[in-house]
Parts: structure tokens; sequence; C-alpha cells
């Protein structure tokens, strides 16, 4: 598992404190939570979206549905 804004391997659960921004929800992942690649993003005035070239897309509509 791997920080989706830093591409840190995650160890026990434990991951460094976000900055503000991650915290307020305005800056979408940089990196795959599956394997740690850097991922394509596009930040729209409605949303975001990532796309990892192994593991596909995830925008920010399917992470307010959670």
């Amino acid at each position: 598992m791997f920080d989706p804004f830093t591409g840190e391997t995650i160890v026990d659960g434990a991951c460094r404190t976000p900055s503000a921004a991650v915290r307020l929800g305005l800056e979408p992942p940089r990196f795959c939570t599956q394997c740690g690649r850097r991922m394509i993003v596009q930040v729209a005035p409605d949303g975001w979206w990532a796309r990892c070239s192994r593991h596909g897309t995830v925008d920010s509509f399917a992470i307010e549905q959670r």
C-alpha cells in the first residue's frame, strides 16, 4: 500500500501527517495506492481525475460518494 500524495510505502498503517491542502480535500492524489506509480492528473473547476497506467482511473466524484 502506498500513500496517494507522497508515493511512500505505508508500513503498519503509519502515514506521514498530510498537508493542509490534503486535509481540506483540495489536493488530488498524485500516486497510485496499489503500485506507487506516479499518475496522470487532470484538475478542472468542478473536480479532478487521476489515471494509473496499470490500475485505471479514479476521480473526485467517486471519492465523494464514499
